[in-house]
């Protein structure tokens, strides 16, 4: 008989990775849950619920009978994930550990953590996310050593696996996982890909996990918690005053602690005045917000990006890109918003110019753009440039011309800054 397969299952302490791990357990994998420590709670005072978590994983392993582990990342989880977090801030770009933590921690220190010392033959999380392989056909990788660089794919004679979005489409996770590589992806099994949220509520009702069904989700940077961001933020930077400045007259409406702890697009909480009034542009130069008084004022819409180099999943660059140096798909920058058309023309060094077919509301640098065609989910890159809106243009390149330098949008007249194709 042959011995059963391991599947070794990360647990967060929450119901989607423990309705995972019991779904492997269902279809006869030797199970091993583990939980990761990623942030250190004793610095947050007990804010961090980490040590909760852990005691309700633990939980999870008792009840469904599996052995269980528990592994420490903080030190990683510091120099890969809060450290670029802190430098993004720094350069005023909007960052997303969630999608850093999954390529650094869960998807490489974990990954590696399971199969090397636990001797997985697989690992799983709680994830709403589908890949290209039958378990059946994860369990047969074995590990190869990849070819680094631009088009390292097209040395490989093998199949790869795509990543393709969740049945339940509001759920879906993928956005998350953009940045994943392909060695992780082949061997990872998500066991809620094909399930709604409610039925896996459901299952995990009959099946005596009620101490995590009843846990509310955890939502925004776990090391914030419920903390004022602000306040948190400047513990570890400098506090960079600077002025509120209208993007329509040029008036100055306030001032502000830095210029790095406004994202584009939030309201700008303006001391004296009734009225919201919403990011458009920084100048980091300056350290000038400017605001507009509507959430949809047009200067806050735009439709040009340039990202860094894209990590793609599947094929490194897809072919279509590199035939006709263009390529249609669809895009998103933050997780659960809706799908956007768009072209992408590629560039010799890697990175993408992105051209949505329409204005998008405020396109942040630091956030990623992830990109899909039909359920397969392409692979992301990070927003490093965003091109002015069609107000700021119209209104010309004044002071509050849309781009001042070091704001992260791309400074130039409009018709030049179209990608050559």
């Amino acid at each position: 008989m042959l011995a059963a397969r391991h599947v070794v299952c990360a647990l967060s302490g929450g119901v989607d990775s423990a309705v995972a791990a019991l779904l492997l357990k269902r279809r006869g994998y030797q199970v091993t849950g583990v939980f990761m420590k990623n942030w250190d709670s004793l610095d947050e005072h007990g804010v961090c619920t980490a040590d909760k978590d852990c005691e309700d994983a633990y939980r999870v392993c008792q009840i469904l009978d599996i052995p269980f582990h528990q592994v420490s990342y903080v030190k990683e989880y510091w120099n890969d994930v809060f450290t670029d977090f802190l430098n993004e801030y720094e350069k005023g770009r909007t960052p997303n550990p969630d999608i850093i933590c999954n390529k650094h921690i869960k998807f490489s220190c974990f990954f590696h953590y399971a199969l090397d010392n636990l001797g997985a033959d697989a690992v799983a999380t709680g994830h709403y996310a589908r890949t290209s392989l039958e378990d059946e056909e994860v369990f047969q990788q074995k590990h190869i050593k990849r070819p680094e660089g631009l088009f390292r794919n097209r040395f490989e004679i093998r199949n790869v696996v795509k990543l393709l979005q969740a049945a339940d489409s509001f759920k879906d996770q993928t956005f998350f996982l953009s940045q994943v590589s392909q060695d992780a992806l082949r061997r990872t099994i998500f066991p809620l890909g094909g399930l709604t949220k409610d039925f896996v509520k459901k299952i995990a009702a009959e099946n005596r996990l009620h101490h995590v069904l009843q846990k509310k989700e955890s939502m925004g940077i776990c090391f914030v918690g419920k903390r004022n961001f602000e306040h948190f933020i400047l513990q570890y930077l400098q506090p960079q005053p600077g002025k509120f400045i209208s993007i329509e007259d040029n008036k100055v409406l306030g001032t502000h602690k830095g210029w790095f702890l406004y994202t584009l697009g939030q309201r700008a909480k303006i001391s004296g005045l009734r009225e919201p009034w919403f990011v458009v542009e920084k100048d980091g130069t300056k350290g000038d917000v400017f605001v507009a008084p509507r959430t949809d004022h047009p200067a806050l819409y735009r439709d040009l990006l340039r990202t860094n180099r894209v990590h793609w999943i599947a094929e490194e660059p897809p072919s279509a890109l590199v035939r006709d140096k263009m390529m249609e798909c669809h895009f998103r920058f933050f997780h659960q918003m809706a799908l956007v058309p768009c072209v992408l023309t590629l560039n010799q060094d890697g990175t993408v110019w992105l051209t949505a077919v329409r204005a998008v509301r405020a396109l942040t640098p630091g956030q990623f753009a992830v990109f899909y065609k039909g359920d397969e989910c392409l692979g992301s890159g990070k927003i490093l440039r965003v091109g002015p809106s069609a107000y700021t243009l119209q209104k010309g390149q004044g002071k509050a011309g849309g781009a001042p330098e070091g704001s992260g949008s791309i400074p130039g007249d409009g018709p030049s800054l179209r990608p050559s194709l």
